[in-house]
């Protein structure tokens, strides 16, 4: 599997999931598509390294990077002169815009433990080495994440039981 093809393979398995991921971490179809590409280039040259086990290092990557494309767009301004047409009526869809929104709202690394962790359905340990950081911090990270999104959610049906 450390072959080029491998590698195509993977990411023609995968690429749902990537982008998935992607999604919930940067909250816009466009910029999940960018980061998932720019994981992808970056995984390349690692993948005959990688090949036996790529999805916990390419995850890794893929956080990473969505912290760095973070750091360097915090500052700038997102405007828009074009408004939606018409807003979600349906329940469903206003509550998963409120917990996206809401998402949207924590810090990166707070993100990325609530998106692994229940999204992805990692285990603490399996965070912990994706993001590189003690099985304590993500521990830490998804409670003070889960308490901001109790905070943020009070309307929310469910958002008064976000563990696990």
């Amino acid at each position: 599997m450390a072959t080029p093809e491998g590698f195509t393979e993977f990411v023609v398995a995968r690429q749902a999931a990537l982008l998935r991921t992607a999604y919930l971490l940067t909250g816009h179809a466009q910029d999940a598509e960018d980061l998932v590409q720019t994981t992808l280039v970056k995984v390349v040259p690692q993948w005959r390294r990688i090949a036996d086990n790529p999805e916990a290092y390419v995850r890794r990557v893929l956080v990473h990077e969505n912290v760095s494309r973070w750091r360097r767009r915090r500052w700038r301004e997102h405007s828009t002169g074009d408004l939606p047409d018409v807003l979600a009526a349906e329940p469903d869809r206003a509550e998963l815009l409120a917990v996206r929104t809401a998402l949207a709202t924590l810090p990166p690394r707070q993100r990325a433990v609530i998106v692994l962790r229940y999204y992805e359905d990692l285990s603490e340990a399996d965070i912990a080495a994706t993001l590189g950081i003690a099985p304590g911090t993500v521990k830490s990270q998804a409670r003070d994440g889960l308490a901001r999104l109790r905070q943020a959610l009070p309307d929310v049906e469910g958002a008064g039981s976000l563990t696990r």
